[in-house]
């Protein structure tokens, strides 16, 4: 049986949606087909490997997409936006399948030290993780769990 695709989508895929293809990615990728893209691709913010790396999520092949990368070439069960510009500016298309939005503040506009930027990017990937985990609990999925 084929899997799910999911698409997260955001303005830079440099931190939010990048997560959240991560950590859906580890927690249920038995179960789906997981992507992330940006309206304005930006390139992935070393703040965001570092973060999910603490995690155990290796983003070492991760990129920043266009979103037109994926625009009428492939159909996707859910695009997830995880900001508000992406929610406002993004188009409907063809290939899609359910729409949800799951704001998040963007980590990467923070403005603070070393340690209080890396603090904001934690607290946004934990925020992005309890909601990919709530989802998986809508849809009735078991997730995989860290190991210890």
């Amino acid at each position: 049986m084929p899997k799910t695709r999911v698409l997260f989508l955001c303005t830079g895929n440099s931190a939010r949606s990048q997560m959240a293809e991560a950590l859906l990615r580890f927690y249920a990728g038995d179960h789906f087909e997981v992507f992330s893209a940006g309206l304005e691709p930006k390139g992935i913010n070393p703040n965001t490997i570092q973060v999910m790396e603490e995690l155990g999520c290796d983003m070492s092949s991760h990129t920043a997409k266009p979103l037109s990368q994926y625009l009428g070439k492939a159909h996707f069960g859910y695009l997830i936006t995880v900001c508000s510009k992406a929610e406002e500016q993004c188009p409907i298309f063809p290939g899609m399948g359910v729409r949800l939005h799951w704001p998040f503040e963007d980590p990467a506009a923070f403005q603070g030290s070393k340690e209080e930027t890396l603090a904001k990017f934690r607290q946004v990937r934990d925020q992005i993780s309890a909601r990919v985990l709530e989802w998986l609990s809508e849809q009735g999925i078991e997730p995989r769990q860290p190991a210890s």
